[in-house]
């Protein structure tokens, strides 16, 4: 009989990716991005543990949409005050808001708890090719369109 083997948190290797973003589709990129976030590309996941890895997000303004989200595609947010209602479409948080643009579409792939909290935060998106974690030596990952 197999023994289910849970990783436990001191266990854990985790280990840095680089992706560029130019041409990629939005949410295709989110997806497999939160996959590695996740640590569910490996062996040893472990749902409860927080076993995924390090991803650094290049390029972010080149990413691309499909279809017309441009004009029918809006992002909400609330600030539970009166009249706190902010409506930004696809058309601006692309334009002006790049990397939380990218971050929203990520989060939103990730779960909604703490363990999502410290895997959001293994998340680093920049909007050029240019990024500050060169000593960490990252491998290359490539997104499947």
């Amino acid at each position: 009989m197999r023994q289910t083997t849970m990783i436990k948190p001191s266990e854990v290797v985790h280990q840095w990716y680089i992706v560029d973003a130019e041409g990629c589709t939005l949410g295709r990129l989110a997806s497999q991005v939160a996959t590695v976030l996740r640590g569910k590309h490996k062996p040893s996941y472990t749902p409860h543990v927080d076993c995924g890895d390090y991803v650094i997000v290049i390029n972010a303004d080149k990413v691309q949409i499909t279809g017309d989200q441009d004009a029918k595609k809006f992002y909400f947010s609330h600030s539970m005050y009166p009249g706190g209602l902010r409506v930004r479409s696809t058309k601006e948080m692309r334009q002006k808001y790049t990397v939380e643009w990218v971050e929203k579409a990520i989060k939103g792939m990730l779960p909604h708890n703490k363990l999502g909290d410290a895997q959001r935060r293994h998340l680093f998106v920049y909007e050029g090719a240019e990024h500050p974690h060169a000593a960490q030596k990252p491998v290359e990952l490539k997104i499947k369109d």
